[in-house]
């Protein structure tokens, strides 16, 4: 059986492709933004905040937390969801030293 496409990168390459990509929807952006400015679990009031239809709000609440940005828990019947720490501070190490890389050649094109 071949590769798949990711298994031809590193687990770094990969990593920061799935940090890009939970970033690359603005409504993800304005998710987060909201749960840091509450400092601490939403449970709920996200339609309202955002602007957006539940469903849609659920969708990127579950791409949040596949890539563990985010965790839920139950609430009585609903699910109060805050930023996970630890793997935010993991996220940034990570896109920070991408992104300090510096171009060493300057005679380049």
């Amino acid at each position: 059986m071949g590769l798949t496409k990711t298994e031809m990168f590193t687990d770094e390459q990969n990593q920061i492709s799935l940090f890009s990509k939970v970033f690359g929807h603005p409504a993800r952006v304005a998710i987060l933004q909201h749960l840091f400015k509450i400092n601490s679990c939403v449970c709920g009031d996200l339609v309202n905040e955002i602007g957006l239809a539940q469903p849609t709000i659920s969708q990127h609440l579950k791409e949040l937390k596949n890539l563990g940005l985010i965790k839920g828990n139950v609430e009585g019947t609903s699910v109060c969801y805050c930023v996970n720490s630890e793997n935010w501070r993991r996220m940034k190490e990570v896109m920070q030293q991408f992104l300090d890389q510096d171009i060493l050649a300057t005679d380049c094109c």
